[in-house]
């Protein structure tokens, strides 16, 4: 049962995911990957994101085909909270005047690897080091956001920094449950007595 750690869990094991298949001596740059913040892009000073591969989460929103769902088959007693789709950006950093080939290598590089692992498991999920609570018919989907330039440059001009080569993705869906909190247990019961009428 994946709990409110999930969100974060899932970008985090893409990171982590991205990063154990990355050789630089095959894909010719070194390179890192790296789950930010808006905080984080709209303060980049060419320095701190440099060589750098970013997942952005731009946006959430309630998976539309599970907006009606509110029992699972396999938990019949147990009520999701939410089904969400993450919206992510990825885009290469490189503070180097003359960037192209890394750039445009290293972006291919990363489509390359998430079109040929569109489905999630468990087994990519579990390499977050949150600890949302993923069982092991936990899953996500991963696909390649329909977006326009113009709704590219919009959220570039909203973030603040110069326009980067960006491709977008989304992660469908993202279970969220309910987090339980034990019942309190019961401590004393009160009974009142009254007449029963006369004999």
């Amino acid at each position: 049962m994946a709990d409110y750690q999930a969100v974060f869990a899932v970008g985090d094991a893409l990171v982590k995911y991205l990063t154990n298949n990355y050789d630089p001596t095959v894909v010719g740059f070194p390179c890192t990957f790296k789950l930010v913040s808006s905080a984080e892009i709209a303060k980049e000073d060419t320095t701190a994101l440099d060589k750098t591969v970013s997942l952005f989460l731009h946006r959430m929103t309630t998976a539309e085909h599970y907006r009606n769902v509110t029992r699972l088959q396999d938990s019949p007693f147990d009520q999701p909270v939410l089904y969400l789709d993450l919206h992510y950006l990825v885009t290469y950093w490189d503070a180097s005047a003359e960037g192209a080939e890394a750039e445009q290598k290293i972006l291919v590089w990363t489509m390359q690897q998430l079109q040929s692992h569109p489905n999630l498991d468990v087994s990519v999920l579990s390499l977050s080091s949150s600890a949302p609570g993923w069982n092991t018919t936990d899953a996500v989907q991963l696909i390649p956001a329909d977006l326009s330039l113009q709704d590219i440059l919009d959220i570039w001009d909203g973030l603040g920094p110069k326009y980067r080569l960006t491709v977008g993705y989304i992660v469908r869906a993202v279970r969220v449950d309910r987090t339980f909190t034990p019942e309190l247990p019961v401590v004393a019961t009160r009974f009142a007595v009254q007449n029963g009428g006369t004999a």
